[in-house]
């Protein structure tokens, strides 16, 4: 469809070749031969990532039913399985929010600057970031409104853009949640720091 909502019309040239495309033995268009070679690569490495995705799922499942056998538990425990896999699941999926987020984005500007750990910590030092607190916020304690002040620095990010990483929330949803709840930003926000 273009803009107008009318169909396209299909424009064939004469002088070049096409190529028919099927999918489940179903011819769904055609295309040129270079386009063509891009398409068929395209889904070869789509078929080539599920069965990569596959093979991992089933290698991460026997990891965790051997964990379960080697910690005295029951193999055949299909609720203990789940939950151990969901936890590591959820374990190495990119935090969106709260401090494990901002030790993420640390430990992004540590390979982006390509130094070593005492290197990084020298480097937080002299954007007045302790090595000791630096150590507290990598073993999960809170970031403080202070300390997302050095680490603003340290990533070159704005100290606003921090703050909702940290508490998972942009001003317009605390707005919109203090409105719903009828009281003021102020003390929704105290509420959540607590």
């Amino acid at each position: 469809m273009n803009k107008n909502n009318q169909p396209l019309r299909l424009q064939l040239d004469l002088y070049r070749s096409y190529i028919p495309i099927s999918y489940e033995d179903m011819e769904v268009g055609f295309c040129t031969p270079e386009f063509s070679s891009k398409i068929v690569e395209i889904f070869n490495e789509h078929e080539q990532l599920v069965e990569d995705n596959e093979a991992l799922n089933k290698a991460f499942k026997l990891a965790c039913l051997d964990l379960i056998k080697k910690t005295g538990g029951d193999p055949r425990d299909a609720n203990k399985l789940q939950y151990l896999m969901k936890q590591y699941m959820e374990k190495s999926k990119r935090p969106e929010n709260g401090s494990r987020a901002i030790v993420y984005l640390l430990r992004e500007r540590k390979e982006q600057l390509g130094i070593s750990n005492r290197e990084f910590v020298r480097f937080c030092y002299s954007y007045k970031l302790p090595p000791k607190e630096l150590k507290e916020i990598f073993s999960g304690k809170e970031v403080t409104d202070k300390q997302l002040k050095c680490i603003s620095r340290i990533l070159g990010k704005p100290v606003e853009d921090l703050i909702e990483i940290r508490d998972g929330f942009s001003h317009s949803e605390i707005n919109m949640l203090a409105r719903i709840l009828g009281t003021s930003n102020e003390e929704l926000s105290q509420l959540f720091q607590n």
